[in-house]
């Protein structure tokens, strides 16, 4: 099963672009909002694929995210909706107001996407409301992580640059980081880094 393709753009439409791979040709179907994220022909991209297995055929489809291929997955386990209505879905709607709408069962936001109606709107809160707010804490958790560690790298960062304009040598200073790094479990401030660095220097 392919999930994930890299190579560069030969073709793209609204529908489908077809990605050359190391002298192989893909033909894979996209939303929209994967579309507009496309760069021009001639230019790498990296896609996360969904292999759709038919008996006649084998369809690839394509997000720039893995949460919209998350989300796009969970649209086609829903009854009566196959993988080219779900990419229709994405492509009326942005996957995080998608989340939103399912979530707080907002049938007059859903019934707005081009191709759903009621009854349909109606099964996709019945089938997807759990799963959605699942995915929803999921990828509320791995930002807020993100942003933990992200913080935590820009002290560091202001450390070295402050060590360094106090004329201590780069190597020596990312040394004695590193290994405050390790051993502190807390996120430090700026100031009792410097301070611990300092003691290091000094010995």
């Amino acid at each position: 099963m392919i999930a994930r393709i890299q190579g560069k753009i030969v073709y793209k439409t609204a529908n489908y672009t077809i990605i050359d791979a190391h002298g192989l040709g893909y033909r894979v179907f996209v939303p929209l909002t994967t579309f507009y994220e496309l760069p021009d022909t001639g230019q790498e991209v990296v896609l996360n694929i969904h292999t759709h297995v038919k008996e006649d055929a084998i369809h690839l489809f394509g997000f720039y995210t893995p949460e919209e291929r998350d989300l796009f997955q969970m649209m086609i386990s829903v009854t009566g909706i196959g993988p080219k209505l779900a990419v229709n879905i994405m492509s009326g709607i942005a996957a995080g107001e998608f989340v939103r709408a399912v979530s707080s069962s907002d049938l007059a936001r859903l019934v707005n996407i081009p191709g759903v109606g009621r009854k349909m709107a109606e099964r996709l809160v019945l089938e997807l409301k759990d799963k959605v707010k699942k995915l929803g804490e999921a990828r509320t958790e791995a930002a807020g992580e993100q942003s933990e560690v992200a913080d935590r790298g820009l002290v560091f960062d202001d450390a070295l640059s402050a060590l360094i304009n106090l004329g201590y040598k780069e190597q020596m200073v990312k040394r004695i980081l590193e290994k405050l790094d390790q051993e502190s479990e807390e996120n430090p401030t700026l100031d009792n880094l410097l301070k611990n660095a300092l003691k290091a220097i000094a010995g």
